[in-house]
Order: C-alpha cells, then sequence, then structure tokens
C-alpha cells in the first residue's frame, strides 16, 4: 500500500486506533498500573482526540515498519516483530504524555508505560491485526494486509 493520504483510510486508522485504544487502555490502567476507574476514564477520553491526530500517521508509520522489515523476510514471525517495534516506538511517547496531563504520579506513569511496552508485543500485533481487518471492512482501497 502506498502511504499517500486516502480518507477512507485515514477514517479506518482513526476508528481502529480510538477503539482498540479506550479497551486496552482502560484495561492496563486500571489492571495493571493500579490508577483508578475515574483516572482510567480521564486518561481515556483525553487519548480519543490524542488518537484521531495520530492514527493516520502512526498507520502510516506501521506500513513504513511492515514494508521495511518484509524486505528482511516475508515470514509472519517478522510481521509480528514489525508491529511489536511500531507499536512501541509510536505510542509509548504518546501514551506518557496523555498520564502526566490527567495527572498520573511518576510511578504509576513509569508502571504504566513500562507495563505497555512490555505487553506491546502482544498489543502491537493484537492491533495491528484489528487494523488489517478494519481496513478491510473500510474498504480501504489498494490496501493489502502482509501474510
Amino acid at each position: 500500500m502506498k502511504s499517500r493520504f486516502c480518507l477512507r483510510n485515514a477514517v479506518a486508522d482513526v476508528f481502529a486506533m480510538v477503539l482498540f485504544g479506550f479497551v486496552a487502555g482502560m484495561a492496563i490502567e486500571i489492571f495493571v498500573s493500579g490508577m483508578s476507574f475515574e483516572q482510567s476514564l480521564a486518561s481515556r477520553l483525553l487519548s480519543i482526540p490524542v488518537n484521531i491526530l495520530i492514527a493516520w500517521p502512526y498507520g502510516a508509520f506501521r506500513d513504513w515498519v511492515l514494508r521495511s522489515s518484509a524486505r528482511l523476510s516475508e515470514r509472519r514471525m517478522m510481521k509480528s516483530a514489525a508491529d511489536f517495534v511500531a507499536y512501541v516506538l509510536f505510542q509509548s511517547p504518546v501514551y506518557a504524555m496523555i498520564l502526566v496531563t490527567v495527572g498520573a504520579d511518576f510511578d504509576q506513569i513509569v508502571t504504566a508505560v513500562s507495563s505497555n511496552a512490555l505487553v506491546s508485543g502482544a498489543l502491537g500485533v493484537v492491533y495491528g491485526r484489528f487494523l488489517d481487518i478494519v481496513r478491510r471492512l473500510f474498504r480501504v482501497p489498494g490496501y493489502v494486509a502482509a501474510a
């Protein structure tokens, strides 16, 4: 897929990131980081406009990482590794800034971002597959998910 702007692609990427980010983020914040429901809800609500702004750039970055990794190997394991790398490199700084903004303390931020980074292997891969499904459902022109 070319990384040029396409409205259908942007809408699919935004939909996928807002939905996935809300559910996965709240689960991590409450069950792993020990944030209160109210702190997590504030974080997730703040994350919606942030995710709207970064969804398409993240999708384009992920596509670039996938294309780059495919030069090394076309195997599914490489795609999973690429999803891991793309998710951690792009999402961790954004997530830390959201937590700072909602008033999480330093220990909560370190725990949440570290936990997110540790489970990003799973989150990044699951999100990548979810994004592939959403892009197919939205019939993104020229989109062909990597095997």
